[in-house]
């Protein structure tokens, strides 16, 4: 347990921030005894007593009996109920709608799946697939309705956090300035936050996956789309107006020189993404003169990119020059950034074809660019970003600040 600093102020104030510095110590040690947390905590033992008595009475945490003793007095074990409750990861995509439910130490209790394909995908039609599957969740695991404490829900736009409001998804029906987190909150009684895919698959890859214990990386996703989670200080950056780690919309030479338009794709996305590979391939194969290679009218972007790592001359070709682009963008926005890791995802993004390529073309960097990676979680990124964000807010739904 690392030891915790406490605040000074009114009484109710103190006992708050007291219950806050109890409840975080529990959590993360599992079981321990009242000595091991007024060792961790820097408190008293009678206001641990007294703390750990409200928590018990608020039925947050339980007993266990005694612990193995160490010569003396057996000490009187207690932990966090962390079945008491749980919190849902969600994410919105152009296909499908993904969910992670977890107890309050976030371990997973179940996965869901809805599929957006020849259905509604306009606002009110996405929440009331999200209210389905809620109920089928929590019905299945025998929870209540006011069990469920925080929802995150991910998806694919620029996202003012702080409003709940999704600016614009250009892939789904009528997604404009959507007021998300107030259209969830009239199906579910809870803590919604609303963010951004790429800021939650970036905390993902931190909580469990490549980026555990790192301060300041990007996670690069590339896909059916192109875009950035950046964490600075153990935090999401967002900018002065949410759209940081937007990177479809970059300028890069040849590419791009664009204005940026909310409302559309950027230029390097028709490029970098699955479609743009698959674009270039039909383009190569259509030249005059050129042998068709068999089967390749049906090919995917997946299977060009395994093309290349076999060595296929035409996809290597194509997969070196998306590789470069992704050099350059690394390259950028680590002399801005200085991360001290870069990480890969997506189809695309996370395929070895690229990921070496790109490691390749970075080998004459001499500094900015530490370690350039492949994100460890794959599709599951976005959703255990959503469980990692959610556990870091039980603490305050669990123990709500005093009215002054």
């Amino acid at each position: 347990m690392s030891k915790e600093s406490v605040l000074i102020g009114r009484p109710s104030v103190l006992r708050h921030t007291n219950a806050l510095s109890i409840l975080r110590l529990l959590r993360e040690a599992g079981s321990c005894s009242r000595a091991d947390l007024v060792r961790a905590s820097g408190l008293s033992a009678p206001t641990v007593t007294n703390v750990v008595k409200d928590l018990l009475d608020s039925g947050l945490i339980e007993p266990l009996g005694e612990g193995k003793s160490s010569g003396g007095r057996p000490p009187d074990m207690i932990r966090f109920k962390a079945e008491r409750g749980c919190v849902l990861g969600v994410e919105i995509s152009a296909t499908a709608i993904s969910f992670l439910l977890a107890d309050l130490n976030g371990v997973e209790l179940d996965t869901y799946k809805v599929s957006l394909l020849e259905q509604k995908t306009t606002p009110e039609a996405v929440c009331g697939y999200i209210g389905e599957a809620l109920r089928t969740l929590l019905r299945k695991h025998k929870m209540k309705r006011d069990q469920l404490l925080v929802m995150v829900v991910g998806v694919p736009a620029i996202t003012n956090v702080r409003d709940g409001l999704v600016l614009s998804i250009s892939t789904l029906d009528r997604w404009r300035s959507v007021p998300l987190r107030a259209m969830l909150n009239e199906i579910v009684d809870c803590l919604v936050i609303i963010e951004n895919d790429m800021n939650l698959a970036a905390q993902g890859e931190r909580y469990r996956g490549a980026a555990q214990y790192e301060q300041d990386f990007v996670f690069i996703s590339i896909g059916t789309n192109v875009g950035a989670g950046i964490v600075l200080n153990g935090k999401t950056h967002y900018g002065s107006q949410w759209s940081a780690g937007e990177i479809g919309y970059l300028h890069l030479p040849n590419i791009s020189r664009k204005n940026p338009r909310i409302h559309e794709f950027g230029e390097l996305e028709s490029v970098l993404t699955s479609g743009g590979i698959l674009a270039s391939w039909h383009e190569a194969n259509a030249k005059p003169g050129k042998n068709k290679q068999a089967g390749s009218d049906g090919i995917s972007a997946i299977e060009i990119l395994n093309l290349a790592e076999a060595g296929d001359a035409q996809a290597e070709k194509i997969i070196q020059h998306r590789a470069g682009l992704v050099s350059d963008i690394i390259v950028n926005l680590s002399l801005i950034l200085n991360p001290g890791l870069v990480l890969l995802g997506g189809e695309v993004g996370g395929h070895l074809a690229i990921l070496r390529s790109v490691q390749k073309q970075l080998e004459g960097s001499e500094f900015a660019v530490t370690k350039v990676a492949a994100g460890a979680l794959g599709s599951t990124a976005v959703v255990w970003g959503g469980i990692a964000i959610a556990l870091q807010e039980i603490p305050a739904v669990l123990v709500p600040q005093p009215e002054i």
